[in-house]
């Protein structure tokens, strides 16, 4: 049901890194995470950690977690999906990163957060063919 997912996460200078990097650690399991330093507004050094899941069991790990864990409103989750998906079935979730830390999952409708973008198998590759199966996954 899901190809991929595509994660990032921006660690500022004022944050930990190694606290935000445990926490994508305790959310997405045994992940890869690459590293990249960019500038930031101010000129001041901004750490990205990103990544790519394919591994299979991992992927349903996640959703597994993601459905069972999360403190969030399933039927006002449910209802906004049409909002969190592109037009080549891309699903977008943000999760807390102060959350992540404490090994929670909490949904964000915005802001400082951990970004999802799951890849659902949808064929062809349309939203409204997508939304049933997200609809499904996480009913």
């Amino acid at each position: 049901m899901i190809h991929n997912i595509r994660f990032r996460l921006f660690v500022y200078p004022h944050e930990n890194e190694y606290e935000l990097h445990d926490g994508l650690i305790n959310v997405l399991g045994d992940v890869e995470v690459e590293r990249e330093i960019a500038e930031g507004i101010n000129e001041e050094p901004i750490v990205i950690l990103s990544g790519r899941i394919t591994k299979k069991k991992i992927l349903k790990d996640l959703i597994t977690n993601l459905k069972s864990d999360l403190n969030f409103d399933r039927d006002d989750f449910l209802d906004k999906i049409d909002k969190k998906m592109d037009e080549n079935s891309n699903l977008f979730i943000r999760l807390s990163k102060e959350s992540a830390k404490n090994k929670e999952l909490e949904i964000l409708d915005g802001g400082d957060s951990i970004h999802l973008k799951i890849k659902i198998a949808a064929y062809p590759s349309k939203k409204e063919i997508a939304i049933p199966i997200v609809k499904e996954l996480f009913a």
